[in-house]
């Protein structure tokens, strides 16, 4: 099995399940990973699957308290243990699992920032711990400031064609903390589908992400979404 991409950062959110059992395939029911990934769920069906990151298809074995919450293409953090393997013809990373916890993760795509919408998205200062880019997301880890209000994350460009003649493009992130109080050190995960970004002719494009960040200390990040 591929290496799981774990998150200890986040082990204190997700409890493991105690003892030291093992199933028939041979895997402990004391073990559990901790992975990003993208529901799978059919409009017609209460079951659903788990696409992992890297590409790994996670099957809860048998009915699960998450399978009313959860809709399709969603993105979500997931503690699971493996309980075995599912046969497919193609040989392919399938497991039963029981999931643990499960967490929804901010997932959404790029949009054009117009002087109607700018208000709205605001522009609070926002720490980022972490970014990486898996298969079609960029992903971040944030942390921010807060107290008991809703704070929006967005990323944005100018609106227009892609044209990166004279250099990458640039997006913004954008926080709105809807003047929330700053009492207490808040975090999170999103996503932003870089599908927008796409060129026709081309396999890639060049892209720099900017944010305003604490104390004057402004984020900037130069990448390259491949596809």
């Amino acid at each position: 099995m591929k290496k799981l991409f774990v998150l200890l950062l986040v082990g204190s959110l997700f409890s493991l399940l105690p003892g030291c059992d093992m199933d028939d395939d041979g895997y402990s029911l004391d073990n559990a990973w901790v992975g990003f990934g993208l529901v799978n769920k059919d409009a017609s069906s209460e079951s659903f699957t788990i696409t992992m990151d890297d590409g790994e298809v996670l099957y809860p074995a048998t009915h699960s308290r998450f399978d009313d919450d959860v809709f399709n293409n969603e993105r979500v953090l997931v503690n699971f243990t493996i309980l075995g393997n599912k046969d497919n013809p193609d040989h392919n990373e399938y497991y039963y699992v029981q999931i643990n916890s499960l967490r929804k993760i901010l997932y959404k795509g790029i949009f054009d920032i117009t002087p109607a919408k700018e208000d709205s998205i605001g522009n609070d200062p926002i720490h980022v711990e972490d970014k990486w880019i898996k298969n079609n997301m960029l992903n971040f880890e944030l942390k921010y400031w807060g107290g008991n209000k809703t704070h929006f994350i967005n990323l944005v460009k100018q609106p227009g064609a892609i044209n990166t003649a004279n250099g990458p493009v640039v997006l913004e992130l954008r926080h709105n903390a809807n003047d929330d109080a700053e009492e207490i050190p808040l975090s999170a995960f999103v996503s932003f589908d870089l599908s927008a970004l796409k060129v026709t002719g081309k396999n890639s494009t060049p892209f720099k992400v900017i944010a305003k960040g604490f104390d004057g200390k402004d984020f900037e990040y130069t990448g390259e979404y491949k596809y």
